[in-house]
């Protein structure tokens, strides 16, 4: 399968706002978008000077919902192609979709410090939906799924790490987590505002619409 194997740091510049694909260290002075503020390349800096069309900040939306949630191109059509058949506002229900996916699912319990590294977790076969090992990273998740840890990931090193840091952040609220038996359920669909993802959704649309 494609996957994206460059520098995720460029992404960030590149759109010109934190993606957070880094986890801890986009808090801290060593994020290259603080050090850097310009899209990279020989012409980065002066990019930044130039009148942006309504194409292409349709483009750049679409771009920055691709990248947050790690997803190629022809896959992202396709969650849209989902979305616009189903009830509800096209953009929201987008994100809706994108945000039930297992990685997602697990960087948002705490236990990945970043969607690449939930990816990675995922297929190493280290989750369980309703306590069945599911190594998919796009596996959509539904309302009353379980997501826990496979038994024997719990003596993984850096999986106590994780467990251990998740106890100081807390799940959001779409989401039930148990630290104590690490496990969590999907209570209900997020709405928009508990979604904190920095894209203007109605404009993928818009896009997709021409």
């Amino acid at each position: 399968m494609a996957r994206y194997t460059g520098s995720v740091c460029r992404l960030c510049r590149r759109e010109g706002v934190k993606l957070y694909l880094k986890g801890e260290r986009c808090y801290t002075d060593k994020c290259a978008i603080d050090r850097r503020a310009y899209a990279p390349g020989q012409h980065g800096a002066a990019s930044a000077r130039k009148k942006v069309s309504e194409y292409g900040t349709q483009l750049r939306e679409k771009q920055k919902a691709r990248r947050v949630y790690g997803v190629l191109e022809k896959q992202f059509r396709g969650y849209y192609e989902e979305a616009s058949r189903r009830k509800g506002i096209t953009g929201e229900t987008l994100l809706q979709i994108l945000e039930s996916r297992l990685d997602n699912v697990v960087y948002r319990l705490g236990f990945a410090a970043s969607r690449p590294e939930a990816r990675q977790l995922v297929k190493h076969g280290h989750f369980l939906v309703n306590g069945k090992r599911v190594d998919i990273p796009s596996f959509l998740t539904n309302v009353g799924d379980v997501i826990s840890f496979a038994e024997k990931s719990l003596e993984s090193p850096r999986v106590k790490e994780l467990v251990e840091a998740a106890e100081s952040k807390a799940a959001v609220t779409w989401l039930e987590r148990d630290l104590n038996t690490k496990s969590a359920r999907i209570v209900r669909v997020p709405a928009r505002d508990e979604i904190d993802v920095p894209v203007a959704e109605q404009m993928i649309v818009e896009l997709y619409s021409r």
